[in-house]
C-alpha cells in the first residue's frame, strides 16, 4: 500500500536522521516483503461482548505500518509490503515453512509460546528474523530465548511491575492476589509475586478463583455473581488493594465494586496494565490514533499495536541501513542507534540480551489514562524503561 508524502513531511523526516547522525540516501530499489501470521488459538469467548475480537486484530496494526514505511520509502527506493496468513495453531508451523519457502525471512506472529518455539526453531528460520507480537511467557525472554526472535509483545514481567511500580507510589503496599486455576493465571500470578518481592509490596493472602467450566455468559450471570463474589472474598485477611490475575478471562471482570470491602481492584479489571488505550493522548499520540481509526473504522487494540511496533522497527532498521538484509537488520534492531517513536514520552528500543522492545506500560480503565509506567521515581542507570521486566542481571537467555 503506497501513501504520498507531504514535502513538509519529509523535511521533518530528513532533519531527524541529520540530527541522529545518519542522513537518508537516495538507493537502488529495495523490496521488504513481510509477513503476518495470525494463528487462531482457541479461547472462550470473552465475558463482555465489548471485549469482543475485531476479524482484522493485528492486520490493521500491520497495515498502517506498511503505509507508514512506504510514506519514508517511496523517496528512498524502498517498497514495504505484507502478506497475511491466518491458520489454525496444527498448521502454523507449515504455514511458516511456506513463507520463508517464498523468500519471506521477517514473519510477524500472532501465536503462542509453543508456536513462537516451533517457527522459530524450522532449519529455514535459522537466518530469518521473527517478531513475536503476542506471546507474553516469560521463559521466552529467559531459559527459552531464541536469538532469531524479537518481542515487541510485552512479557508478563514488564507488565506486572508496571502494575507495581504505580501501587507502591500510592502506598498501596497490602496486596490481595486472586488468580484463576488455569495455567495462564498462574503464570501471571507468579509474575505478581515476583513485582510484588521486587519492589517491597506485601501479598496479604493469595486466593485460586477455580474455573469450574459453566456458563459465563447468560442472563443471570450478573444475579448469581453479585451473591457469589462477595463470599469468596468474605474472610480475606485485610488488603490495600485486590490485584486479579486471571488471563484466561473467567472472573476478573466480575471483581470491581462486588468484593466484600471496598477496595480497588487492579490487573486483569479494574485498573489494568496495556500498551496501548483509546483514551491515549498524550507524546502526539492523538495523530497515531486518528490514523488508525481513519483506516480501521475501530479503535486500535493492543495487538494492533505489537504488530504496528514489529513492522515500523523495520522500517525504520531498513531507512537507517539502507539494507533489505535480515541480518544486517537484526544487527541494527539490537544496536545502540536504533530508536523507535513509540508516543509514550520515552524513546523505545529493544534490549540486546534478550530481544524484549522496551514499552512504557499504561494504566487506566475503561475511559482514562491513570498513569503510564515507570513511574519516575523508579530509576536506572541506563533507562528507566529497563526497570520493567527482566534488566540485563537477572536475565537467563543465553542465544544473545
Amino acid at each position: 500500500m503506497l501513501r504520498s508524502i507531504s514535502l513538509a513531511a519529509f523535511g521533518a523526516a530528513l532533519l531527524l536522521a541529520m540530527a541522529s547522525g545518519t542522513p537518508l540516501q537516495a538507493a537502488d530499489k529495495i523490496e521488504i516483503r513481510t509477513g503476518l501470521l495470525r494463528v487462531a488459538e482457541e479461547r472462550p469467548l470473552p465475558i463482555s461482548r465489548v471485549d469482543l475480537p475485531p476479524e482484522d486484530l493485528g492486520t490493521a496494526g500491520g497495515t498502517l505500518a506498511v503505509a507508514d514505511n512506504n510514506t519514508t520509502g517511496s523517496f528512498l527506493g524502498q517498497v514495504y509490503s505484507m502478506d497475511v496468513v491466518d491458520t489454525p495453531p496444527a498448521e502454523a508451523v507449515a504455514a511458516a515453512e511456506a513463507m520463508l519457502a517464498d523468500g519471506i525471512t521477517i514473519i510477524t506472529v500472532m501465536g503462542s509460546a509453543e508456536t513462537v518455539l516451533a517457527i522459530a526453531d524450522l532449519p529455514g528460520a535459522k537466518d530469518a528474523l521473527i517478531l513475536n507480537a503476542t506471546a507474553t511467557d516469560d521463559r521466552l525472554r529467559n531459559d527459552a530465548c531464541r536469538a532469531n526472535v524479537l518481542h515487541t509483545a510485552p512479557s508478563r514481567a514488564m507488565i506486572a511491575d508496571g502494575l507495581a511500580q504505580y501501587m507502591i507510589w500510592k502506598k498501596w503496599d497490602a496486596w490481595l492476589l486472586v488468580h484463576g486455576s488455569n495455567p495462564a493465571d498462574g503464570l501471571k500470578a507468579d509474575a505478581y509475586r515476583n513485582a510484588a518481592k521486587k519492589f517491597g509490596a506485601e501479598i496479604v493472602e493469595d486466593l485460586v478463583f477455580e474455573d469450574t467450566g459453566g456458563a459465563r455468559r447468560s442472563d443471570s450471570g450478573h444475579v448469581l455473581v453479585q451473591k457469589q463474589i462477595p463470599v469468596f472474598m468474605q474472610e480475606a485477611d485485610d488488603h490495600d488493594v485486590v490485584v486479579a490475575a486471571d488471563e484466561s478471562g473467567v472472573f476478573g471482570v466480575y471483581l470491581p465494586y462486588r468484593g466484600w470491602v471496598a477496595r480497588p481492584v487492579v490487573g486483569d479489571a479494574g485498573l489494568t496494565a496495556s500498551l496501548w488505550h483509546p483514551g491515549h493522548e498524550s507524546y502526539g499520540s492523538t495523530q497515531l490514533q486518528r490514523r488508525f481509526e481513519k483506516l480501521a473504522g475501530r479503535q486500535m487494540r493492543d495487538e494492533d499495536f505489537t504488530v504496528w511496533t514489529a513492522i515500523r522497527a523495520i522500517g525504520e532498521a531498513v531507512t537507517r541501513t539502507n539494507s533489505g538484509e535480515t541480518a544486517t537488520l537484526r544487527e541494527y534492531l539490537l544496536g545502540e542507534e536504533f530508536k523507535l517513536a513509540t508516543f509514550k514520552g520515552q524513546p523505545t528500543s529493544f534490549r540486546p540480551w534478550n530481544g524484549q522492545f522496551r514499552h512504557g506500560v499504561i494504566l487506566g480503565d475503561a475511559k482514562l489514562v491513570v498513569s503510564i509506567s515507570p513511574q519516575e521515581e523508579f530509576l536506572h542507570q541506563r533507562t528507566r524503561l529497563d526497570t520493567l521486566g527482566f534488566d540485563e542481571p537477572q536475565s537467563t537467555c543465553r542465544a544473545f
